[in-house]
Order: structure tokens, then sequence, then C-alpha cells
């Protein structure tokens, strides 16, 4: 029972500085964790620290600057849910996941881009949706690339015909975008990331 309460304190503590990275884009200082804690010294902060990367809610950089550790990020992964017919979803403790690790491979190229108009609701894009980017030059015919073509943004499949590359929608009441003098492929859709509430 002590050691639960220890883990939840660090995890409460864990969440008050995740919290102020979320808001400010950045880890706080020692003398801000002074305040968000209520501590006297900086000492303690050292010490709270120290208990934070052992737990894994923190880590450091190459020149000792604190990140966010493997520990933030965490979701239970409970068990199976058919997609089918309805059965009982039982809860079960499979694992837990990282959701940056699951779908970012190379968090220096990733990045996300608010999607605006319905070229690409056949591949359950829509309207108002978040995709995950890796920016990339190289892409594969039948990848979801966002693309410069003859100087205007998109968003659309590759495709490729006769050594020629162009791009497709995936709503048919657009048309394939056949470039009259450049295209230049710049990422590539690794996710879609859409709230329902």
């Amino acid at each position: 029972m002590f050691t639960y309460t220890r883990q939840m304190n660090a995890r409460e503590k864990g969440d008050k500085i995740l919290n102020f990275y979320q808001a400010k884009r950045r880890m706080p200082s020692y003398r801000e964790m002074l305040k968000i804690f209520g501590f006297r010294s900086t000492n303690a902060v050292h010490k709270l620290v120290e208990k934070l990367i052992n737990a894994g809610f923190l880590s450091r950089d190459r020149s000792g600057h604190l990140l966010p550790g493997a520990g933030w990020g965490q979701v239970r992964v409970l068990g199976l849910v058919e997609a089918g017919f309805p059965t009982m979803a039982e809860e079960t403790d499979l694992d837990t996941l990282s959701l940056d690790d699951w779908l970012i491979e190379k968090k220096e190229s990733t990045y996300l881009l608010r999607v605006k108009g319905d070229s690409m609701i056949g591949a359950s894009i829509r309207e108002g949706d978040m995709v995950l980017v890796e920016k990339t030059e190289r892409a594969r015919p039948g990848d979801i690339v966002v693309a410069m073509v003859d100087g205007e943004w998109t968003m659309k499949y590759l495709r490729e015909k006769r050594g020629a590359r162009y791009l497709e929608p995936a709503n048919p009441d657009f048309s394939p975008i056949f470039p009259r003098e450049t295209l230049s492929i710049i990422a590539i859709v690794k996710a879609v990331i859409r709230k329902y509430s």
C-alpha cells in the first residue's frame, strides 16, 4: 500500500509538470517548480526531479536539460473489441502503449497538419481531422502525400502512370492533378487523428 501511494504521488507531480509543458511548450525551470509544488528549497526540487527521472516521467538530453520521459503519454491497452458483431469487451490489462512511440518513428521530422476540404473523404480523412505526417521526399505510389504541385500545396494519393507521377483525390467529385511543371513530395501521411467528442 505504501509503494502504491508513492507512485500515485509521483504520477500526480509528473502530471503537474506535464500540464505546464502542454501550456507553455517547454519544461518548467527549477525556480518555476518551486512555485508549482510549493517547495521552499531547490534541493527539494532536485530530489523530486531525480525521483521522476527514475519513475520514467522525466529524462535528460545530452546537455542535461529536462525532457518528457517515456512514462508520459502512455495509455493502458485493456483488451480487444469486435468491430463486427457486438460482444462483451473484457477489461484485461494487456500492456501500456505510448501513442508517440506507436505513431511516431522519426520525432524530429514528424508534425501535425489540420485538414481543410473533403477531397480525401474516401480515405476516411475529413475536414477538421489532424494528420500526422513525416517529412520526406521519398514516397511510393499509393502513399498519401503532402505535396507541392505547380506552387500549390495539397494532400492526395501519389500515383504513377508510364513513369509520370500525379496526384489522385479520394473523392469522385475531384479530378486527378497532373503537374504542368513541378511536383515535389514534402511528407507522407502516417496517421489520421479525429476527436469524436
